[in-house]
């Protein structure tokens, strides 16, 4: 499937729902812009982990971590996990695992 083409016979009802995708869409993107999330959803992408695997994997504070983790949470991207005092985390759906795949094929699977 490719991308619509836009021209003066789209519905109005249709070009607000093109809108609202296209928030949608540009929330989620802004949310894996930066480095440190990006990082934490390419762990998450290969299984659940405590904030403290996290930590140790990207070797970073337990703030730093939180923070990321807190508006990858916000936006849907991750869901926690509380066992005792150890909260774990997963991706909530395939929608950052199919955009990490495709930003590996552009920019890490080279040669």
């Amino acid at each position: 499937m490719g991308l619509p083409i836009i021209d003066n016979s789209i519905a109005t009802e249709d070009m607000d729902r093109m809108a609202e995708n296209a928030t949608d869409a540009s929330n989620f993107l802004k949310a894996i812009s930066h480095e440190g999330r990006l990082m934490i959803l390419c762990h998450l992408a290969t299984g659940e982990k405590s904030v403290t695997e996290l930590e140790n994997l990207l070797s970073a504070r337990q703030a730093a971590v939180s923070q990321q983790l807190s508006r990858l949470r916000l936006e849907g991207l991750v869901t926690p996990r509380r066992e005792g005092k150890t909260i774990y985390y997963r991706l909530t759906d395939e929608r950052p695992r199919q955009i990490l795949d495709l930003v590996y094929d552009m920019f890490c699977r080279r040669g």
